[in-house]
């Protein structure tokens, strides 16, 4: 009687060992056809999926997905970009981090130069936020640069857009905000001269966005060269901003060395737009 327990205990045994296992190949399974292409994945999100680390290191062992740095994976020889861990950090790390400046006008199609693949890539964030390490790190083929500030306000959805790159969205500037954040970066990081060249491409900006940008603004650098370039390209929906509104500030502001200063805005630009 004990012999024939004790082959039933083994017989359920085998039967559970390969319950788990069938049910571990249908959670992989699950897993990597939900993986979208191109996406990274992070051992927070992982584990709200129900991969605990241990389990993700035996994917790893078993070359299912590989890191590409601490808490952040991808799926064994994916083709990744940038794109792909903004993704995580927009959607599953919820970090209110953005692509803006030139690169979100550059994703838009406006640009005054044929992109380069190997450009920098801009990003923002609220005063006291950071990407994460994993991103910072990791080698994307581009150079990252990262601005952590509260010059304009984060709190204007319509501000932003959305992009889609193959199967994955991220959050963008849309073209009003891309321009004061490409303002702001004026003159360490950014030209004067590509800047207006720019701002020229920019026929169809939205005056009631720009109302509330350039109220909410905190640089008066920003809304200086805002106005003073959007009023000498002689743009209709210059006409429609309330300028009474908006606080420009006191005193002057040297944007670039050795230019000529405009009496109306109270900053220094280069002598050959000063005309």
């Amino acid at each position: 009687m004990k012999k024939i327990i004790k082959m039933i205990a083994v017989f359920y045994s085998f039967l559970y060992i390969e319950y788990m296992i069938t049910q571990r190949k249908n959670k992989l399974k699950k897993l990597l056809s939900e993986w979208p292409p191109g996406a990274i994945y992070t051992q927070v999100y992982l584990t709200s999926r129900g991969y605990s680390g241990n389990l993700v290191k035996a994917y790893r062992r078993n070359h299912w997905i590989e890191s590409i740095g601490t808490g952040a994976y991808r799926r064994f020889n994916d083709q990744i970009d940038w794109i792909g861990g903004l993704y995580a950090i927009q959607n599953q790390l919820k970090m209110p981090i953005h692509a803006g400046g030139k690169t979100a006008l550059e994703l838009q199609g406006y640009s005054h130069y044929a992109r380069n693949e190997n450009s920098s890539v801009f990003l923002f964030g609220p005063n006291g936020k950071k990407p994460p390490k994993w991103f910072m790190s990791y080698d994307w083929g581009v150079k990252i640069i990262y601005k952590s500030t509260g010059v304009l306000p984060f709190n204007l959805k319509e501000s932003f857009t959305e992009y889609r790159h193959h199967q994955l969205e991220v959050r963008i500037s849309a073209p009003e905000r891309a321009i004061m954040e490409i303002l702001y970066l004026v003159p360490l990081l950014q030209g004067f001269d590509e800047a207006f060249k720019l701002m020229e491409m920019l026929t169809s900006l939205r005056p009631g966005l720009l109302q509330k940008l350039l109220e909410g603004c905190q640089s008066y650098k920003v809304k200086r060269l805002f106005l003073y370039m959007a009023e000498k390209i002689s743009y209709p929906w210059f006409r429609q901003l309330e300028l009474r509104h908006i606080d420009l500030g006191r005193g002057n502001r040297e944007v670039v060395k050795n230019g000529r200063f405009d009496k109306r805005y109270l900053i220094t630009v280069p002598k050959e737009y000063s005309s």
